[in-house]
């Protein structure tokens, strides 16, 4: 290895493992998100062989965290003509990333929240005593407040880089 190959070694092993603490954030586990930030910075797919021997894990925790991020739609399958090992890369552009992981964690997360609240309101919306009314209250107001937040989130990863950008601009601004 010369100078320049060390040195792109060793930024891509500290990215990689500061991808992966911080996406224990967003809702998957340090494995995934490091294979993630791996196959999101290598130029060419990778097979499962290749994240092993990167990352020094085993063929099963590999394997599982590459489907997980193929079914969070964060990395694809690559099939290469004559070769029987399966590749896969991630999705590069910041942007769909970041309106994926959005999806995934509303989908896994903010919905049952929802569920749960709303059912929790449903289930206390006749009891008359003061406990009652304000538990029903406190249930109607969160769930206000996460349909809110939803929605808005909702909004946003629909809306264009460009225009969510310039929004965002004006709201700081």
């Amino acid at each position: 290895m010369n100078a320049a190959s060390d040195k792109l070694k060793h930024a891509r092993d500290e990215f990689v493992g500061q991808w992966g603490a911080l996406g224990t954030q967003w809702g998957i586990n340090r494995t995934m998100a490091q294979i993630h930030a791996l196959l999101m910075t290598s130029p060419e797919p990778r097979s499962t062989d290749d994240v092993m021997e990167e990352l020094q894990i085993s063929r099963g925790n590999a394997h599982t965290n590459l489907k997980e991020l193929v079914a969070w739609a964060l990395v694809r399958s690559v099939v290469r003509k004559g070769d029987r090992r399966e590749y896969f890369e991630a999705e590069k552009d910041v942007w769909k990333i970041f309106t994926t992981v959005a999806r995934e964690r509303k989908r896994r997360e903010i919905d049952p929240a929802l569920g749960v609240l709303r059912r929790c309101a449903e289930e206390s919306q006749d009891i008359d005593t003061p406990e009652g009314r304000a538990f029903y209250e406190q249930m109607r107001q969160l769930q206000e407040f996460v349909e809110f937040a939803a929605n808005m989130a909702d909004r946003v990863a629909s809306m264009k880089h460009g225009f969510a950008v310039q929004m965002a601009a004006r709201l700081l601004g």
